[in-house]
């Protein structure tokens, strides 16, 4: 099965580096930009074709490595 798990900052963490790339856009020329967050993007193939195994299977893996759970949600979607 082909896996996407998107980890980005909670609301109300602070994300520099979103914050500059939103001041840069702004002062080349881009306005209307607000709100910009930064996410990391997982793609991988697991090795099931159990969809309720492989969510439970990639859940534990955001909790136990991928993911800071202090300051980091995520999503992810399983796919065949």
């Amino acid at each position: 099965m082909k896996v996407r798990v998107e980890v980005g900052l909670k609301q109300g963490v602070l994300d520099p580096e979103a914050v500059t790339i939103e001041r840069s856009l702004l002062h080349l020329g881009f306005e209307g930009v607000s709100g910009l967050r930064k996410t990391r993007i997982f793609t991988f193939e697991l090795a099931t074709s159990d969809r309720a195994a492989a969510e439970s299977q990639v859940r534990a893996m955001c909790e136990k490595l991928l993911v800071n759970p202090v300051i980091e949600s995520y999503g992810f979607k399983v796919e065949e």
